[in-house]
């Protein structure tokens, strides 16, 4: 039986169907910060923040019911950073769906829909911050 290779780091690419396209980019790069690492066409940005890829591909049409897409998860370095990006959130009118709140395992985190309706977790996960620590 062949062992489970090394070098998995996580999640490091994420790609969306999307409409509007605008308001997605607008969403991403001016409340989120993110920043525009390429642009092909007119139809797909290419969206990037400390090494991640994150894409944004227009549709035309309402993308299938069967998605089965829960939330996308933002790893952030602190509890305290949760509560930041919660007041700048609530201040810029992200709709919040869920307060921050403190789990068991010690991680602090908030959801949020985005301009589009994706939810989006923003959370502080005491594991995910040791191993990029290293």
């Amino acid at each position: 039986m062949m062992q489970m290779p090394a070098g998995m780091v996580g999640i490091r690419h994420i790609a969306l169907f999307v409409q509007p396209l605008e308001s997605a980019v607008d969403f991403y790069t001016r409340i989120m910060g993110m920043q525009i690492e390429w642009q092909p066409d007119a139809d797909n940005v290419y969206l990037t923040n400390q090494g991640d890829v994150f894409a944004l591909h227009r549709v035309d049409y309402t993308p299938q019911a069967e998605q089965r897409l829960d939330h996308i998860g933002f790893v952030l370095d602190s509890p305290e950073a949760v509560d930041l990006w919660h007041a700048y959130f609530v201040d810029q009118q992200v709709r919040i769906t869920e307060a921050p709140k403190t789990h068991r395992d010690g991680s602090r985190g908030f959801y949020c829909l985005d301009s589009v309706g994706h939810l989006l977790e923003l959370i502080y996960h005491p594991p995910i911050m040791k191993t990029l620590a290293r």
